[in-house]
């Protein structure tokens, strides 16, 4: 099994077999509007740029299960990411990445690099308190403990790291070109 047996709601409603993306390297991200580390969008999109030629694409899959950070529908949230950030990559509809109702993609990249920490320091510990409080509803199901969580997939669509939203993008950029 591999990431390119999963497929994704596109915006407009569409079905996408992520097989399409079969050969470059992929970050599949959850993400909100409304959250501490929403910046994040201004670097993946400055990464899409700089290696999209290269074969490289972001799937972006914002959630609302973190504390109610991403409420708007999925049209206001792609316009806010569109004239905020300027993005380009592929956004899809949202979706639910813990519980019952757990997006089966994110299911498996969970399973294939599950959580070992937000890391060291006062605010990662403060962060991973909370994060524990908000998931404690989901149980063995808690795949996700925040947004911008970060998925890297080489070209032959296995899983190779999990970025927790705390790592800094510099690290995820240098995981990125590597894998290029």
């Amino acid at each position: 099994m591999s990431v390119y047996d999963f497929k994704a709601t596109a915006l407009d409603g569409s079905e996408v077999s992520l097989g399409e993306y079969e050969g470059k390297v992929l970050l599949v991200v959850n993400t909100a509007t409304g959250c501490g580390f929403t910046p994040h969008y201004e670097p993946l999109e400055a990464m899409y740029k700089e290696y999209r030629d290269q074969g490289f694409e972001i799937l972006d899959f914002p959630c609302n299960q973190f504390a109610d950070q991403a409420p708007e529908s999925d049209d206001e949230i792609h316009e806010f990411c569109q004239v905020k950030f300027g993005t380009e990559f592929p956004q899809f509809k949202k979706i639910e990445v813990n519980g019952e109702g757990a997006d089966p993609l994110f299911a498996y990249l969970a399973t294939e690099k599950p959580f070992e920490g937000f890391g060291k320091g006062i605010k990662n510990k403060a962060l991973e308190k909370f994060a524990n409080m908000n998931n404690s509803k989901f149980g063995e199901k808690a795949y996700i403990k925040w947004n911008f969580t970060k998925f890297l997939v080489d070209r032959q669509g296995n899983v190779v790291a999990r970025f927790e939203p705390t790592v800094e993008m510099e690290d995820v950029k240098k995981a990125v070109a590597a894998a290029l």
